[in-house]
């Protein structure tokens, strides 16, 4: 082979070295992926809580209506029943009767049944406060639109003399903003669709003054009238009542007579 194609053929193989050499360190090497670790959430404690499975009413037996539901340890207080402390209390409080009304998904509270050996009604009433039965009728009570935990008045009618042998009739209010807490046997409304109810006795919550008025009155009236207030009323301060009827207007030794619907006081004899 001739020396001049030689020398061709050799520049041209340096050239092609050169250049691949050239592109080889001119290539841009793909960009390395930095892989970080996200900090881990820290566990959230859980423990089992006994909660209402379903809605149960006053006065109800809780029965199959309860469940344990994981909640978070931090939202726990001392009233919630937890299987930590009472793994035996979901057959336990299955017999339990509601002292109020109680919803799904709510915790259940042991201050919201009624104890071992205690009656409802006796339950529900305030510290202090009696529960007395009235008789009503519709045309009595809102014409039967009056239902538990309504406040009412009570009025009383009853016959008067008005002298030359005439009688006719007077009316007082002896009672104020007084709640309902049953009529009849239902402490708590119907539902929705059937809420008006016509009983025969309303049970009402009296202090003991008016527990001993409203005694007094059902012997002395004709009629006992229950007038239904507006639900805006019932923070309303309690008014003038009928304490004259126990109260012996603050004299002592006197005996309260009523005959004929007539109030009078004599002396008390010792």
């Amino acid at each position: 082979m001739p020396a001049s194609r030689l020398i061709i053929l050799g520049v041209a193989v340096a050239a092609a070295g050169g250049a691949g050499y050239v592109a080889k360190n001119m290539a841009v090497p793909p960009a390395q992926r930095v892989v970080v670790d996200a900090p881990q959430a820290p566990a959230i404690a859980l423990q089992d809580v006994l909660v209402l499975s379903g809605d149960v009413g006053m006065g109800s037996p809780i029965e199959n209506n309860l469940s344990w539901e994981s909640w978070p340890a931090g939202g726990i207080n001392a009233n919630f029943i937890t299987r930590a402390a009472e793994p035996d209390a979901l057959e336990k409080l299955k017999g339990s009767v509601a002292r109020v009304a109680m919803y799904t998904g709510e915790p259940l509270r042991r201050s919201k049944l009624i104890g071992e050996g205690q009656s409802f009604m006796s339950s529900i009433l305030p510290t202090g406060m009696r529960a007395v039965a009235t008789a009503i009728s519709a045309d009595t009570s809102a014409g039967g639109f009056i239902l538990p935990n309504d406040f009412v008045d009570v009025i009383m009618t009853r016959r008067s003399d008005t002298g030359n042998g005439g009688s006719g009739f007077t009316t007082e209010t002896i009672l104020k903003n007084i709640r309902v807490l049953a009529i009849d046997q239902t402490i708590q409304e119907d539902e929705e669709g059937k809420k008006t109810r016509v009983g025969q006795t309303a049970t009402l919550e009296l202090t003991p003054q008016q527990a001993e008025i409203i005694t007094v009155a059902q012997q002395m009236a004709d009629r006992l009238t229950l007038a239904l207030r507006s639900i805006t009323d019932n923070k309303e301060k309690r008014g003038d009542e009928a304490d004259y009827l126990v109260s012996g207007n603050g004299r002592r030794g006197t005996v309260r007579l009523i005959k004929s619907g007539e109030v009078s006081e004599v002396g008390a004899r010792k």
